[in-house]
């Protein structure tokens, strides 16, 4: 980043994976218009960053990855304020989803509303067993919207109608049993999952980790046939990169070297 901003810290190791945390926002990490502008200004700087392999976004603080936006900024609104304020908001959900390398929700404590449509916006969501998710947003009045689209997606119409008509909270278990959450980690290994992963991504080369979020991204917006035909594309292109070559061949030598071994 070209400036730090006190809304969001953000921290880079050696191998190119960056974290990225909300501050600022209270113990809950409520978000409202102010933080929800720095992290979107913050992650589409850093989207074109190509060094970046991997970006893991948490909330500060052990109680909440995000308790939702800001009811006191929003009680103020009037419907054009409203359609501004849930605008900031999309965005920045779509600068997480269409961040180029993978992101993993990191999640611990409350998930809520903008929140939980935040989580659903990355590739991987990684929980603790403390986490609770919920969409209340029909208890104050107004309807889940914008990235709470992906929900049917990620875990079926009916589920999706049941969290969103009902507003009520289900546990980390549940949200793991339909789907929403990746893995759920005991105890205290949240990040052991959470590097567990980085390592597995890592493992593998960085523009076809890129070329394959943008394929998973196309797959949700168009017809089949327009998907398979962006996916012949794809491969083709991944042969432009030498990544092929360099892993396949390391393939094809390990194996020869395993029958070797058996061989002898």
């Amino acid at each position: 980043m070209t400036t730090p901003d006190p809304n969001f810290e953000l921290a880079r190791d050696a191998r190119g994976v960056v974290t990225l945390t909300i501050t600022r926002a209270g113990v809950l990490n409520i978000i409202g218009t102010p933080i929800i502008e720095s992290l979107t200004a913050g992650l589409n700087e850093l989207a074109r960053d190509a060094s970046v392999r991997a970006l893991i976004l948490t909330g500060s603080g052990e109680r909440a990855f995000v308790g939702g936006a800001d009811i006191r900024e929003m009680v103020r609104l009037n419907p054009a304020s409203a359609r501004t304020f849930i605008g900031r908001l999309r965005d920045l959900c779509e600068a997480v989803r269409r961040f180029p390398a993978p992101v993993i929700a990191r999640i611990r404590g409350w998930c809520l509303g903008g929140g939980l449509e935040l989580a659903a916006a990355c590739d991987l969501r990684i929980a603790s067993a403390d986490a609770r998710f919920a969409m209340p947003e029909v208890k104050v009045g107004i309807p889940s919207v914008i990235h709470a689209a992906l929900l049917p997606r990620l875990i079926g119409s009916g589920r999706a109608r049941w969290l969103l008509m009902t507003g009520q909270t289900i546990d980390a278990r549940r949200a793991f049993d339909w789907g929403f959450i990746d893995v759920l980690a005991d105890g205290d290994a949240l990040d052991i999952e959470v590097e567990r992963a980085v390592t597995d991504i890592l493992a593998c080369g960085p523009q076809v980790m890129r070329a394959q979020k943008a394929l998973l991204n196309a797959w949700d917006e168009v017809p089949l046939a327009e998907g398979i035909a962006l996916s012949v594309e794809a491969l083709g292109n991944a042969f432009e990169t030498g990544e092929p070559a360099r892993f396949m061949g390391e393939f094809i030598k390990r194996k020869a070297a395993e029958a070797a071994s058996r061989a002898r």
